[in-house]
Order: C-alpha cells, then sequence, then structure tokens
C-alpha cells in the first residue's frame, strides 16, 4: 500500500503482484533450463506443435527474466491454457489417456511458468517437474534413460534449494553438491523399498503397450522378403542363459510360428492345433534354461527344438509352439527345458497330414511338376527330400540380403528364374517341392544361432538371427527338421549371418563387428544393459522370491515382507539419523577459546568463571573489578581475545602473548584469597 493509498478518501489503485527477491532472473533461468531437460525426452512422442508451443513459451518467460518485464494478464494465460486444450483434444479426440494427458500436463506446465512470481510458484514448477521424471519411464525405460533422468533428480533438486537461500548466497558448487548428497543419503532407503516391497505383476515403469501398438519381430505370416527385413535390425529378441554348456552354434534352432496354410504367395499360421497333446519319444536328456524375452506384442514364447515342458501361462501346441494366454508386452523371464534329439508326431493324424500336404492348384505349376516327377521317381519319400536339397546344393543358388521382387508365381520365379533369396526363399519352395512329391511338410519360423556373450555368459539371439527353415513328416521318423539354407549356405547356420553374406550387406554395426575392441565393448555393454533388464527392469515377484530364497526365506508371506520392510527401513533411518548427528557434533576450539576457556577454568575456584551471556570484554572487567592486584594482566587477555578473534589483521605473536599470559596466571591461593566485588563486599571462595 503506498502513501495515496492510506489517505483517507483517496482512490483505491489494483498494484501487480511484487515479484519475489528469491525470483532473480539467474535462478529463474536455472529453472526453465532444467524444465527443458526433463520435457526433452517427450519430445518425439508427441505432435510437432505441442514441442513447438512448450519451447516457445520457455523461450518467452527467459526473455521476460533476461530483460526484468512484467508478467502477462491473468486473462491471457486463460485463453493460453483454453487454445492447449483445444489442440490436444483435436490431435488425440480426448483430454485422458496416456498420451492425451500427458501432453496436456506438459503444455500446462510450460504456461504455469508465465505464472512464476513467487517462490511458492518456483516449488509448485519443482513438483511439476519430479512428476515429469517418472513420465519418462512411460515411453523408455533403459538405463540410459534411468541415468538421464537421475541428472534431471539431480538439477530440480538443485533448483529446489536454491530458492531456498537469500539472494547473493546461493552459490552453484555448494547447492549441487548439497543436492547430491540429499540424493545419495536417499539411495539406501530408496533400495531397500525396491527390494523389499511387495512386487506386482507387469513392468516396474510404464504402462504396457497399447493393442495397437507395432508388433516387433516374427508375424503370423510370411512372404517373400518378410524375414529379409528382420536382417538389418540389430534388436535384441531375447537372451538365454544355460544351466549347462551352451550347444554348438548349427544346435541352436528357436521354434517359433509353424506355417502350415499356403494361399500360393505367402504362408500362415492358421488355426493353432491345440489337441492331442504333443508326444515326443527318443528324446535326450534335457538342456535347461532361462530366457528373458523381450515385448513383442505377440503370443510366441521361443525355446529351443523341442520343448520340452508346459511354461505355466502358456499352452503348448500339437505342432509343438509355446504361445502365451496373451500377448506379450512387457518384459518376461521364464526357465524351461528342450530335447535336442528326439522323434515327434511318430503316430500324426491323418487330418494333420492332409493339412500339411495342402497346395494351391492354380499357382506354381512348374514346382508341382517337378515335385510331381519326383514322387514317381523316387518311391522312398526320403529319397525326395534328398533330391530336393542336392539341388540346391548343386545348382547356382545364391544366399542374399537384398532378393528381387517376386510376381505371382513366386515359387516358380524363385527356384527356376532368380536363384536368389533368403532363408525364407529356400524354406518357402522346398516344402512347397515337398508337398507337391507327396511329403507332408511345413514351414517353421523362429530364430537360428546368436552370440555367446563371454562378459556376461549368456547367449543374445537379435532380430538378425531370425529364420525360416522346414519339417517334413517320415514315416517311423515322425517330424524332421530340414535346413534347405545350410545346402546353400552351410555358413550361415554354423556361423551366423554376418559369415553368409558379403562385407557391404548393409548389416547393423552389432551384427558385424570385427574390431575386437569395438566388440569387447560391444559385450561389456549389453552384459550391463542385461544385468539391468534381469534385476531392476525385470525385477518382478518370481524374482524377488529368489532373493529371499538366497535369504533363507523360501515362504515368507505378506506379513513377513512388511515386517523385513519395517526393519530394514528403519535401520537404514536410524543409520542416516547417526551419520548426521555426528556430523552435528561440537567442534573442537580453536586455540584463542582454548586459551579463554582456560583462564575461565583458573577463575572458577573464585566463582569468577566466565558467564555464558559474558563477552570477553565484560568478562574481563568483572574478573579485574574482582582481583585488583591482577586487573592490568586480565584486561590485557581480554584485549588480546577479542584482537584475535573479531579484529581484521591480529599479529601472529597475539596468540603466543595470550598462552603466555594464560599460563602464567596465578589466582590468590585459598588462604589467602579475599575478593570483593565493585562495591567493595568481600567474596568467599
Amino acid at each position: 500500500m503506498t502513501t495515496t493509498d492510506a489517505l483517507p478518501g483517496a482512490p483505491r489503485r489494483r498494484h501487480a503482484q511484487p515479484v519475489d527477491a528469491t525470483l532473480d532472473a539467474a535462478r529463474v533461468l536455472a529453472l526453465l533450463a532444467t524444465l527443458v531437460l526433463v520435457l526433452a525426452p517427450h519430445a518425439a512422442e508427441f505432435p510437432a506443435w505441442v514441442s513447438v508451443t512448450v519451447a516457445s513459451v520457455l523461450g518467452l518467460r527467459a526473455l521476460f527474466a533476461w530483460r526484468g518485464m512484467g508478467m502477462p494478464p491473468a486473462w491471457w494465460l486463460a485463453l493460453l491454457a483454453t487454445a492447449a486444450a483445444l489442440g490436444i483434444w483435436s490431435s488425440y479426440g480426448r483430454l485422458y489417456g496416456r498420451d492425451a494427458a500427458l501432453g496436456l500436463l506438459l503444455l500446462m506446465t510450460c504456461l504455469k511458468t508465465l505464472e512464476l512470481r513467487a517462490r511458492r510458484d518456483a516449488h509448485v514448477l519443482v513438483l511439476l517437474g519430479y512428476f515429469l521424471l517418472v513420465t519418462g519411464f512411460l515411453y523408455s525405460q533403459s538405463m540410459g534413460m534411468a541415468a538421464y533422468l537421475l541428472g534431471c533428480l539431480w538439477a530440480l533438486t538443485a533448483c529446489l534449494l536454491t530458492f531456498q537461500r537469500e539472494p547473493g548466497r546461493a552459490a552453484v558448487p555448494e547447492v549441487m553438491r548439497t543436492a547430491g548428497l540429499m540424493i545419495a543419503q536417499a539411495a539406501p532407503l530408496m533400495l531397500v523399498l525396491f527390494l523389499l516391497f511387495p512386487r506386482v505383476q507387469g513392468p516396474l515403469w510404464g504402462l504396457p503397450l497399447a493393442q495397437s501398438a507395432a508388433q516387433t519381430g516374427l508375424s503370423d505370416t510370411m512372404a517373400p522378403g518378410s524375414v529379409a527385413s528382420l536382417s538389418l535390425s540389430d534388436a535384441v529378441a531375447f537372451r538365454v542363459d544355460f544351466l549347462s554348456p551352451a550347444p554348438e552354434a548349427k544346435r541352436l534352432y528357436w521354434r517359433g510360428p509353424v506355417m502350415w496354410d499356403f494361399d500360393g504367395r505367402a504362408w500362415r499360421t492358421g488355426e493353432a492345433l491345440t489337441t492331442p497333446a504333443p508326444v515326443l519319444g527318443n528324446v535326450s536328456e534335457p538342456l535347461r534354461y532361462t530366457v528373458t524375452l523381450e515385448p513383442h506384442n505377440a503370443r510366441w514364447l521361443f525355446g529351443l527344438d523341442m520343448p520340452a515342458q508346459r511354461l505355466e501361462g502358456s499352452v503348448l501346441t500339437a505342432d509343438h509352439q509355446m504361445l502365451a494366454l496373451r500377448p506379450v508386452r512387457a518384459r518376461m523371464r521364464y526357465e524351461t527345458s528342450s530335447w535336442l534329439t528326439y522323434r515327434a508326431g511318430l503316430q500324426e493324424s491323418p487330418r494333420t497330414l492332409q493339412r500339411a500336404l495342402a497346395l494351391p492348384s492354380d499357382y506354381n505349376p512348374r514346382a508341382l511338376a517337378l515335385g510331381l516327377r519326383w514322387r514317381q521317381d523316387y518311391p522312398d519319400p526320403r529319397n525326395r527330400v534328398a533330391s530336393a536339397l542336392r539341388m540346391f546344393g548343386e545348382q547356382p543358388f545364391f544366399y542374399t540380403l537384398a532378393p528381387p521382387l517376386l510376381g505371382r508365381d513366386s515359387v516358380d520365379e524363385f527356384l527356376f528364374d532368380v536363384r536368389r533369396g533368403f532363408c525364407e526363399h529356400f524354406a518357402s519352395s522346398f516344402v512347397v517341392l515337398m508337398r507337391a512329391a507327396g511329403v507332408p511338410a511345413r514351414v517353421v519360423t523362429g530364430y537360428q544361432g546368436g552370440v555367446l556373450n563371454p562378459v556376461g555368459g549368456f547367449l543374445t539371439v537379435r532380430q538378425s538371427e531370425a529364420h525360416a527353415w522346414a519339417e517334413v513328416w517320415l514315416q517311423g521318423e515322425g517330424w524332421v527338421r530340414v535346413d534347405p539354407t545350410a545346402a546353400v549356405s552351410p555358413q550361415r547356420i554354423e556361423g551366423g549371418l554376418a559369415a553368409a553374406v558379403p562385407a557391404d550387406s548393409g548389416l547393423p554395426l552389432f551384427v558385424r563387428t570385427d574390431n575386437a575392441l569395438l566388440k569387447r565393448a560391444r559385450f561389456t555393454l549389453d552384459a550391463i544393459a542385461n544385468g539391468w533388464n534381469q534385476w531392476v527392469l525385470g525385477y518382478t515377484p518370481e524374482r524377488q522370491r529368489e532373493l529371499f530364497q538366497r535369504l533363507g526365506m523360501p515362504k515368507a508371506s505378506w506379513q513377513g515382507l512388511a515386517a523385513a520392510l519395517a526393519m530394514a527401513t528403519g535401520g537404514v533411518v536410524l543409520v542416516l539419523v547417526l551419520i548426521t548427528l555426528r556430523r552435528l557434533r561440537i567442534a573442537a576450539p580453536d586455540p584463542v577459546t582454548r586459551a579463554w576457556n582456560t583462564l575461565s577454568a583458573k577463575l572458577a575456584p573464585l566463582g569468577l568463571a566466565r558467564r555464558p551471556q559474558e563477552g570477553p570484554m565484560d568478562h574481563g572487567e568483572r574478573v579485574a573489578n574482582a582481583l585488583p592486584a591482577h586487573a592490568a594482566d586480565v584486561r590485557r587477555m581480554a584485549h588480546l581475545v577479542v584482537q584475535l578473534r573479531y579484529g581484521r589483521e591480529a599479529a601472529p605473536e597475539a596468540l603466543e602473548e595470550l598462552r603466555h599470559r594464560v599460563r602464567a596466571f596465578r589466582p590468590a591461593p585459598r588462604w589467602q584469597r579475599r575478593v570483593t566485588t565493585a562495591d567493595g563486599h568481600p567474596v568467599t571462595g
């Protein structure tokens, strides 16, 4: 209120709210820069206009702070907020849901900076920044994102601390050090809560993928070029930890979708065969291993040929596909086993065998004619299989990542014209030839091979290892795996994709790295990422139970978990409190204080010890009046204390003189003691 406002009868005027003194330009710009860091990971997830609006509003607020300009009026902010809400509605058709709600929150947070006038507004923005940090994990849960957001947390905490300091007392190094110390102190408690708090099923951060999310990896159809396109992806499909030595590379066939139905160009899985239950015979000792499967938005679970058990929460079909009950939209870890030697489908039903012989009659006439000729020339189906493999191995077929486009009769064009293709071309044409020759056959897709990581001791299977092969049914042997790609390019099966294609094929770096240093770095980064996935993102209820079993609590109930959590949390808090109290212990007195305390102790028997409220001069004057014989000496010592403690430039010899005088000071012995007060009354000792 101004003087004019205070006068009686003076008209009242509305004044703008004053800006808090702590909101100087440097602090506001630091807060805005930190918000930019927090919001940056969301830029790629929203329409371009959202990012442009956010950048424009923050830039405008930075200009206001830099030039000391006033804030816009409230009606202008209301218009901007309404426009932001209408824009989100126009882009998403609603204001709720993950993307729409988060986009609206981003815009409103930026508009809030235009109301930054008081310390309270700064606190609100910092708290909004903390909330937005968590939303970063909705789109990426990688270790790099976690490290980035941890840095943003540090910067936000430092901003919060700066607004608690008075102007001119917010030194950046000190504030950053304090913020880092606070985060470090909170880390043990965070670790306890992470390990012991009862887990819920699902991903640690974020929401499961939406039903409409794009599927990565294999699909339920296979057309020419569909598998070849995956070879250019270095994305991880899954990682495998073997409980015994890993098999050799040529035996690593990871079974996925089984293709039965062919329309002349593309293969499809068709209806899943769930009955009767699969039967295997003449099996070997099962091989046990653990698979950490990346989300792919489909139901397939991958295992070595042949899966030996049905997993909990899945079904095992009659054609030996492992299918989850619902699409895999979060990282999944499961332990399973497989038989590498087996006999499958010895007593296959006639209906199933008939399905494995079906072909459209109006496609690929040359392939059908060749298969019919083999059927007539070779009564034994095994010889028909051998003839096809011999054709692929002896005739000029080429394995390539860039096969030419094929027309309507794709199998005919591949076998008799172009003869250049990827694994799906060889598997598809082989199965067509076998069916035409009267041999039941089907296409199996999945992954072949993998790279053993010597740093982490696990096998990494990437999308580039996607593969297609065939299975034929032979009397007395059942379903037998046949890989026609091995007849054309055995290097693909024994040495991986990089060994089978030229160096200029465009394979990603993680697939083709011949440099030893880069390869070691790749393995190290992959091992770190696997540890992050296993123990942070993949810390499921099952992993928590495993941890409790190792700690000797195999059957921990929720009551036991709550007790353990309370005890561990209390222990961590107690340790932190003790550390804090230890840091707050009384510091050892400096030499000047020690000397003056020694003098006070010598005067204590006379009743002249220093009082808590007395300064050196007051205490010295009281002692001088009480001990006239020592008045000059006491006043000199008081003067030295003041000079050493409060003087701008104290001579180095002043401290030594003080020490010497204190050591030499001797009050009168008890039998001579007769001390008087300032008014002459005696003081008894």
